[in-house]
């Protein structure tokens, strides 16, 4: 199950579209359920399996928030050792959400849950995608979630661009 607002509900697909924005889907913010009916996807193919999964939560968009990762199945942070402008740089570029504002550390977006999964990242800033940084060695770190990561990007994700990898979010 998410945390946070639960976005859509009454989301209808043909399954040809190209984005998700393009099915019949009842009015952002508006949902009448709860997190108990959050649903998920599974992808096959390798472009899926090897992209990182990255989303933003507990921000006021989906363009806003404390980093979050998918690996090994689970949700994951990321620790603010040695997170700064360019790794956030990368972040808002992966998920279509424009340009970095602020790399906001110790938890600004609150405290995620366990795992943290990297105790930071390398980026330039110039890089597509998190998985193209060179990253500390998964689920090693010396932090608490007090220290977790966050992004504020200038741009609103676009329905279906968003997070990049996984379907939906928060």
């Amino acid at each position: 199950q998410g945390d946070g607002p639960v976005w859509l509900d009454q989301v209808t697909c043909t399954g040809t579209e190209g984005h998700l924005d393009e099915c019949q889907v009842g009015h952002w913010g508006e949902a009448r359920c709860e997190h108990s009916a959050d649903v998920g996807v599974v992808c096959a193919g390798a472009e899926a399996a090897s992209q990182l999964q990255v989303r933003l939560a507990n921000g006021s968009s989906a363009c806003v928030g404390r980093v979050e990762l998918f690996h090994e199945h689970k949700w994951g942070t990321v620790c603010d050792d040695t997170w700064d402008l360019q790794d956030a740089q990368v972040i808002c570029r992966q998920l279509d959400c424009g340009h970095a504002l602020a790399a906001p550390g110790h938890a600004h977006f609150g405290q995620g849950a366990d795992p943290i999964w990297l105790d930071g990242a390398h980026c330039t800033g110039r890089e597509q995608e998190l998985a193209q940084c060179p990253l500390h060695t998964w689920g090693e770190h010396d932090c608490g979630h007090s220290e977790d990561a966050g992004v504020v990007c200038t741009g609103e994700a676009q329905l279906g661009t968003g997070e990049a990898g996984a379907g939906g979010g928060e």
